[in-house]
């Protein structure tokens, strides 16, 4: 469920601007318990894995995350994670409550695409993660 004040309009708009780079398969956004809000994959984009996989997945990354906030305190807020597996890149970029998912093409440079991104989230990302 989302917050109230939570502007999900303009996260929808820039999820969408996020899903037009051509190295993007899939975006969405992930509640802390790893439901899926919103998000979809590329039009033409074959999933790797099942719908009940992915639901693991999304489950397993809001845990993830949510062990991660444990070093905030010390080492500062996470911006983003990623791992490069053989046929994808999954990246992760936590917006309060809420979490990005982004799986792109596995040639990209990671880096690169991660503040492409930041940037597309525009406003909203930068005031719940401090930029």
């Amino acid at each position: 469920m989302l917050d109230k004040e939570f502007p999900i309009e303009e996260i929808k708009r820039n999820m969408n601007n996020i899903l037009s780079e051509p190295e993007i398969r899939f975006c969405g956004l992930i509640d802390s318990s790893g439901q899926l809000i919103i998000g979809d994959f590329k039009k033409n984009i074959i999933p790797f894995e099942t719908d009940k996989r992915r639901r693991q997945m999304f489950q397993e990354l809001a845990h993830r995350v949510a062990n991660r906030k444990g070093f905030d305190a010390n080492l500062g807020r996470v911006k983003y994670s990623s791992s490069r597996r053989e046929k994808v890149v999954m990246m992760s970029f936590p917006i309060g409550r809420y979490i990005i998912m982004v799986t792109a093409e596995p040639g990209v440079n990671i880096d690169r695409l991660a503040w492409k991104i930041i940037y597309k989230l525009g406003k909203q990302w930068s005031e719940f993660q401090g930029l």
